[in-house]
């Protein structure tokens, strides 16, 4: 009898420890996941109306983009979308480059704030005539569902570069917030050819070397008409956007200083886009596997960019790298005049 008893104490006082921890657990998991300093998050500025003024509860906010995210896994219903008061806005901002310039990093990065909702893939609406034909609500059913106090930011890096696109997306909006990420530019070339390089090599096809692509052999000029060179020449692409756009408009982030110390850069974006501060240093973990940095959400959930970022450059002449840094330096020049804003490039 006095062992049965013993026994049953055992197995009560595993139960009661089970369910302590379990009540600890969750609640750690609830602290992680709202900001333990501000409990009220005010979305301001100019992306909405008078409700975008109100001050939102942040413990509500993130309580909704875990919602947002079951819908999203499940295809939202037309109750749950009236239920919950869902809406699929129009981006009020729009990563538009630059290729290889750390797009894809910056718009997952910008998805920690409580208040931005990203547009997972690439439109392409602005850049491709088939897709732009289809019209306006055709773009905004390609948009992801959110809330009024939210901001949609989409990004589409060949938007910087395709002629249409600056008066396109002027005609949709022409208050819209344009994000401009740009890295070292013959870096950023050779990433490009890098990229395209691993394509060719998956499909068992032989590609050009770099040299031979960025080097003119008849002039042994640089070769502007390599598409890799001709997009780092950030300067006359972003002219054909003043056309439309005034430099306010505009937000330059240095993606090389993205991949090294993203916090400043995330803070002067949220700035920018007129958001409360809310990324900081504990949303950002650096991953020496990876070797860049990753984010946390919570302390539940974790997240890291594709295996396909941070690919290994080839190795390229000095004496090119060199040529190509020359070649670029005065456009790079009248980019930081234009811009106001001075990178340490070479």
């Amino acid at each position: 009898m006095l062992f049965k008893q013993q026994v049953w104490l055992r197995q009560k006082l595993l139960v009661l420890g089970s369910l302590a921890v379990g009540s600890l657990l969750y609640l750690v998991a609830r602290v992680g996941s709202l900001d333990r300093l501000q409990p009220i998050c005010p979305i301001e500025g100019r992306f909405g109306g008078a409700r975008s003024q109100a001050e939102f509860p942040l413990r509500a906010l993130q309580f909704k983009r875990g919602l947002l995210h079951e819908f999203r896994k499940s295809n939202a219903s037309k109750e749950q979308v009236r239920l919950h008061d869902l809406v699929q806005q129009l981006p009020k901002a729009i990563i538009i480059g630059v290729r290889k310039g750390g797009t894809r990093a910056l718009l997952e990065m910008l998805n920690l704030h409580p208040a931005v909702v990203k547009a997972s893939q690439e439109i392409h609406f602005f850049d491709n005539d088939e897709n732009y034909a289809k019209g306006i609500e055709w773009y905004r059913k390609k948009m992801p569902f959110s809330y009024p106090q939210q901001i949609t930011i989409e990004k589409s890096p060949a938007y910087f570069i395709t002629e249409e696109v600056p008066e396109r997306i002027y005609k949709m909006n022409s208050s819209i917030k344009l994000l401009i990420i740009v890295r070292e530019p013959t870096t950023r070339a050779i990433s490009d050819y890098t990229q395209v390089l691993e394509g060719k090599e998956r499909k068992n096809k032989t590609y050009y070397k770099f040299e031979k692509l960025a080097i003119d052999p008849n002039t042994c000029e640089v070769n502007t008409k390599y598409k890799a060179v001709r997009t780092s020449i950030y300067t006359k692409h972003l002219e054909r956007w003043l056309k439309y756009f005034p430099i306010e408009q505009f937000h330059i982030v240095d993606g090389d200083r993205l991949i090294m110390e993203p916090l400043p850069e995330l803070q002067l974006v949220e700035k920018f886009l007129n958001l409360p501060p809310r990324i900081s240093q504990y949303n950002l973990y650096f991953n020496a596997t990876r070797g860049f940095y990753c984010l946390r959400f919570n302390i539940i959930f974790n997240k890291c960019l594709a295996g396909s970022k941070g690919r290994i450059h080839p190795e390229v002449d000095p004496s090119v790298i060199t040529k190509l840094r020359k070649f670029f330096h005065p456009f790079n020049q009248k980019f930081y005049q234009i811009t106001g804003r001075t990178l340490n490039w070479p």
